[in-house]
C-alpha cells in the first residue's frame, strides 16, 4: 500500500462516526427488549403485533430450509399455524447481539426451539437462527431471518 493510499484509510477511519458506548449497549438492550416481544406475540398468537417487530422487506428462511419472502406472507403463514397448531411455540434465545459502528444495523445469533402437538403426539424442534436487524426511526425491526434446524424430539418427526 502507497503513503497516500494509507493515509487516506488513515483520514477516512478518523471521520468515521464514533459510538457512543452507553448508545451502543442501549441498542442491544432495544434489540433484546424487541426480540421478547416477538417472542411473547408468538405465544400469544397475536399475528399484528408479530409482525409489528419486522421490517416492511422482511424474508425469512425457516428452519426447513423454506424461504418467505415478504412481511405479509410471514403474517399469512403465522396465521395458517396458529390455527392449525394452536398450542405452537416459538422461543428465539439471544447469545450475541452486535450493533454496527454507525448504530443502523444488528446482528443476532442464539438457539431457538419450537414446541407444538401434532396429530401423533408432541413435537419439539429448534437449532441455532440468526437475524439481520434495520434500525428505523428509532425503532428496531427485523431486516431478515435464517433458522436452521438441527433436532427434532417427539411425534411427527420426519
Amino acid at each position: 500500500m502507497n503513503m497516500t493510499r494509507a493515509l487516506g484509510l488513515m483520514c477516512l477511519l478518523a471521520l468515521a462516526p464514533a459510538r457512543n458506548s452507553a448508545q451502543g449497549k442501549s441498542d442491544v438492550a432495544a434489540i433484546r427488549a424487541a426480540r421478547a416481544r416477538s417472542n411473547a406475540a408468538i405465544a400469544a398468537h397475536d399475528v399484528d403485533a408479530a409482525l409489528a417487530e419486522l421490517d416492511s422487506a422482511f424474508q425469512i428462511t425457516g428452519g426447513n430450509g423454506g424461504f418467505i419472502a415478504s412481511r405479509t406472507a410471514m403474517g399469512e403463514g403465522f396465521a395458517t399455524q396458529f390455527k392449525n397448531s394452536p398450542d405452537v411455540k416459538y422461543v428465539r434465545t439471544p447469545e450475541s447481539i452486535e450493533v454496527a459502528n454507525t448504530g443502523l444495523r444488528g446482528f443476532e445469533s442464539g438457539t431457538w426451539v419450537g414446541t407444538w402437538t401434532t396429530p401423533a403426539g408432541p413435537l419439539r424442534t429448534g437449532g441455532r437462527y440468526s437475524a439481520y436487524w434495520v434500525k428505523i426511526a428509532d425503532s428496531w425491526r427485523i431486516h431478515s431471518e435464517l433458522f436452521v434446524t438441527l433436532y427434532c424430539e417427539g411425534a411427527g418427526c420426519p
